[in-house]
C-alpha cells in the first residue's frame, strides 16, 4: 500500500479493480442472502409470506436506524480520508478514523436503545400495531450496537480506494448471518415444531451475529496492514493540523447529507410500508393476512432478488466516491468528467442486461425461491426493471456526494419523494399490487433526470458517449432478453416451471444462453473493450478470442 490507489495515474483501472472487489462482496453476500430463503421459506410452511412481511417491515425501520446510528459517518470518513490522502496527509486521515470510531460506539448505543423502546410505536402496517412486529424489531436493535463500528472500519479502507477488506467482511458477515438463520429456523420449526414468530426473531438477531464476525475480519486486515499505513503516515507532508473538535465538525458536516441521501431507497420503501395496507384495503375486500401476503410479494420476495443486481450499483457507488473526492480536491475537472462517464458506462453495461435477464426468467426464478406463484412472478418481472432505476439512483447520488453536491442531491431526493407520495394512491387505484412499484419508478426517474442534467451542465461529462453506449447496451440486452425468453419457453415444453428442481434447470440453461449472447454482441462490437478497458483486452487475448 506504499502507493495509494488514489494516486495511481489510471483511475479507470483503479475504478474497475475497486468495483470488482465491491461487486464480489455485494454479489456473494446478496446471493447468500437470497439462497437461504429457499429452505427458510419452506420451513416456515403456511406462514412463509407472513414471516417475510414481518421481516420486510422490520428491516425497513432497521435500515433507517442503521443510517441514523452511523450518521452517514462511514461514507463521510471514506470521502475525507480520500481527500487527505490525495494531499499526502495520511496522519490526518488516521486521526479522523480513530475519533470517528469513538463516535460510532456512542451513536450505536443511543440508536439501539431508541429502536428497542420505540418498537411498539413503529410496529404498524399503516392500520394498526402488531405485537409480533415489536418482537422482531427488538431483535434487530442488537445489531445496531455493533454495525456502526463495522461500517466506519469499511469506510476507512474505502478511503484508500482499497475495496478488498470491505468486500471480504461483507462476505464473512453474510455467511455467519445465514448460518445462524438457518440453524435456528431449522431447530425451532423442524425439530421443536415451535412458533414461526420465534424463528423470525432469531433470524433477525442473526444481523448482530454477522456484524461481529465482519468486525473480526476487518481487525485482522488492519493489523496485517499496519506497517504499510505507518509508512504512509510517517512520510506525509504533515503541513495540515486539525483539532479533534474540527474533525468532528468536519465529519458531521459531511455526514448529515449522507444520512438523508443514503436513506433514499428506504424512504421510498417506508412510504409503501405505511400506505399500502390502508390504501389497498380501501379499494378491495380482503383480510389483513391476505394484504400482508400481497405486501410481502413486492416488499421482500421480489425485492430480495432484485437487490442482488442493485448491489452491483452499490458496489460501483462506493468505489466512485473516494475517486471523485480526490479529483475534486485537486480541482481536476477533466478527471471528474472522465470518472463520471466511466461510472455511468460501467453501471449501464452490467445493470441493464442483468435486469432484462432477471425479467426474462422471473417465473422459474421465483419458483426456485418461493414456490410457483404467478402473481409473485409477475411482481418480480416488473421489479426487475425497477432495479435499473433504483441502481441508477444509487450511483448518481454517490457521484453527487463525491463531488460535494450534497444539498442538491437532497433537493432531488425530496422532489422524488413528493412525486412518489402524490402518485401512490392513483397508481394503487389503477394497478393494485403493482401500483407501489410504478409510483417508485416515477419518483426515481424524476431524480435521475435532474441529476443527469446537472452533471452534464456543471461538469461537462461526455453525455453523447454515454448515450451512444446506452443505446448499444439496450439493444444487446433486448437481443439477450429475446434469446432467454425463447430458451425458457422452449424448455417449458419439456420441463415444468412449477417444479422447483426443473425450474433450476430452466434458469441455469437460460442464464448461460443469455450471457453468451450478450458477451458475443458486446465483444464483437468492441463495446466491452471500450468500457472495461485494457484488462478485458488482455483477458480476451489470453483466451484467444478475437473481437
Amino acid at each position: 500500500m506504499k502507493e495509494n490507489n488514489l494516486t495511481k495515474p489510471n483511475t479507470q483501472d483503479t475504478f474497475i479493480k475497486g468495483s470488482a472487489w465491491m461487486t464480489f462482496g455485494s454479489i456473494t453476500s446478496r446471493i447468500l442472502g437470497a439462497l437461504y430463503i429457499i429452505p427458510w421459506f419452506s420451513w416456515m410452511g403456511q406462514y412463509g409470506n407472513i414471516a417475510n412481511a414481518l421481516t420486510a417491515r422490520s428491516y425497513n425501520i432497521y435500515s433507517i436506524f442503521i443510517l441514523i446510528s452511523t450518521a452517514g459517518i462511514p461514507g463521510a470518513v471514506a470521502k475525507q480520508v480520500a481527500k487527505y490522502n490525495a494531499l499526502n496527509e495520511y496522519g490526518v486521515g488516521r486521526k479522523l478514523f480513530r475519533r470517528g470510531l469513538i463516535l460510532m460506539v456512542i451513536m450505536g448505543i443511543i440508536s439501539a436503545g431508541i429502536m428497542y423502546f420505540a418498537s411498539p410505536f413503529l410496529a404498524s402496517n399503516g392500520s394498526h400495531s402488531d405485537p409480533r412486529q415489536v418482537a422482531v424489531m427488538r431483535s434487530l436493535s442488537y445489531a445496531i450496537l455493533v454495525i456502526p463500528v463495522l461500517s466506519i472500519m469499511r469506510g476507512y479502507f474505502q478511503g484508500y480506494a482499497d475495496m478488498m477488506p470491505s468486500a471480504m467482511s461483507q462476505f464473512i458477515e453474510q455467511l455467519a448471518r445465514v448460518i445462524w438463520m438457518l440453524l435456528t429456523a431449522y431447530i425451532i420449526m423442524q425439530v421443536q415444531h415451535g412458533d414461526f414468530v420465534s424463528a423470525v426473531v432469531q433470524s433477525n438477531l442473526a444481523a448482530a451475529i454477522g456484524a461481529i464476525f465482519g468486525i473480526a475480519i476487518l481487525v485482522w486486515f488492519l493489523l496485517s496492514r499496519r506497517k504499510e499505513v505507518n509508512y504512509l503516515v510517517e512520510n506525509s507532508n504533515k503541513q495540515i493540523q486539525v483539532s479533534t473538535l474540527s474533525l468532528f465538525k468536519e465529519i458531521i458536516a459531511q455526514a448529515i447529507p449522507f444520512i438523508i441521501i443514503d436513506a433514499g431507497i428506504q424512504l421510498f420503501y417506508l412510504v409503501d410500508q405505511y400506505t399500502f395496507h390502508p390504501m389497498i384495503a380501501s379499494l378491495v375486500q380482503a383480510s389483513d393476512n391476505t394484504i400482508e401476503t400481497w405486501y410481502a410479494l413486492f416488499a421482500l420476495n421480489a425485492n430480495k432478488l432484485i437487490m442482488i443486481i442493485v448491489s452491483l450499483a452499490s458496489a460501483m457507488a462506493v468505489t466512485a466516491i473516494p475517486l471523485l473526492s480526490a479529483a475534486k480536491a485537486k480541482k481536476n475537472i477533466k478527471n471528474i468528467s472522465e470518472q463520471v462517464g466511466n461510472t455511468l458506462d460501467l453501471f449501464l453495461f452490467i445493470m441493464i442486461p442483468a435486469a432484462f435477464g432477471m425479467a426474462a426468467i422471473s417465473t422459474p426464478i421465483y419458483t426456485i425461491f418461493y414456490g410457483f406463484d404467478q402473481l409473485g412472478s409477475n411482481v418480480l418481472y416488473l421489479s426487475s426493471f425497477t432495479a435499473i432505476t433504483l441502481g441508477l439512483f444509487t450511483v448518481l447520488m454517490a457521484i453527487l456526494q463525491g463531488l460535494s453536491e450534497n444539498s442538491l442531491a437532497i433537493k432531488y431526493l425530496v422532489l422524488g419523494l413528493i412525486i412518489k407520495l402524490v402518485v401512490q394512491y392513483p397508481m394503487i387505484y389503477l394497478f393494485k399490487i403493482y401500483g407501489p412499484l410504478i409510483a417508485t419508478n416515477l419518483g426515481m426517474l424524476t431524480i435521475i433526470f435532474f441529476a443527469l442534467r446537472h452533471l452534464r451542465v456543471t461538469f461537462n461529462f461526455n453525455q453523447n458517449r454515454t448515450s451512444r453506449r446506452f443505446i448499444g447496451i439496450t439493444v444487446f440486452s433486448i437481443m439477450m432478453f429475446i434469446a432467454v425468453l425463447i430458451t425458457e419457453k422452449g424448455l417449458g415444453l419439456f420441463l415444468q416451471v412449477s417444479n422447483r428442481w426443473q425450474a433450476v434447470v430452466i434458469v441455469l440453461v437460460s442464464v448461460v444462453i443469455g450471457a453468451v449472447v450478450y458477451s458475443i454482441a458486446a465483444i464483437k462490437s468492441n463495446l466491452a473493450q471500450r468500457i472495461l478497458g485494457d484488462k478485458i483486452v488482455l483477458i480476451l487475448q489470453k483466451l484467444h478470442i478475437k473481437a
